[in-house]
């Protein structure tokens, strides 16, 4: 039976990071970032563009539960409401797989840590802390699986989805 991974979190919580551990991990395995169906210089945040993000993510996602050289499909994306996740497993075929949704989560220190640093580091722009910490409570009301990853390093964060059976 296939497993497909639907990983999400706040901005800066690990989920990448995380996710490419748990790809090193399970043989057979295919990840897929939901940012890299949505990098378009300048970001735009529309009806039309919120569409086109889903349609890509789905289509890559089907597109991996059907080939049979993937027994893993690893997704993460902030997935912060319920509707998104819904609406996702709504457009993929998922028979003959088990799907594991979970939330990383960390606390407000932690991600004021690792978002910081990247702030310095030129990768994430100054308002990033702001917006990661105001998506932290959301994820109290999804139904996904937690995983609070403060204190692991990616590789044992992996360690912890993969033994989620």
């Amino acid at each position: 039976m296939k497993r497909l991974y639907l990983v999400g979190g706040p901005m800066g919580v690990g989920k990448t990071a995380v996710c490419r551990a748990l790809q090193k991990r399970l043989e057979r395995s295919v990840f897929l970032d939901g940012d890299w169906c949505w990098d378009a210089h300048p970001f735009q945040v529309t009806e039309e563009t919120k569409a086109m993000v889903t349609e890509n993510i789905c289509f890559l996602l089907n597109s991996f539960l059907r080939c049979s050289a993937y027994d893993y499909g690893i997704f993460c994306w902030v997935l912060h409401r319920q509707d998104i996740l819904d609406e996702l497993l709504s457009r993929l075929d998922t028979r003959g797989c088990q799907v594991r949704a979970v939330s990383l989560l960390a606390s407000p220190e932690a991600l004021s840590l690792r978002i910081g640093a990247d702030i310095r580091a030129g990768r994430r722009k100054g308002d990033a802390l702001e917006r990661s910490l105001a998506y932290l409570p959301l994820y109290g009301a999804l139904h996904t699986e937690k995983l609070d990853v403060s204190l692991l390093t990616p590789g044992e964060a992996a360690e912890r989805l993969e033994a989620m059976a």
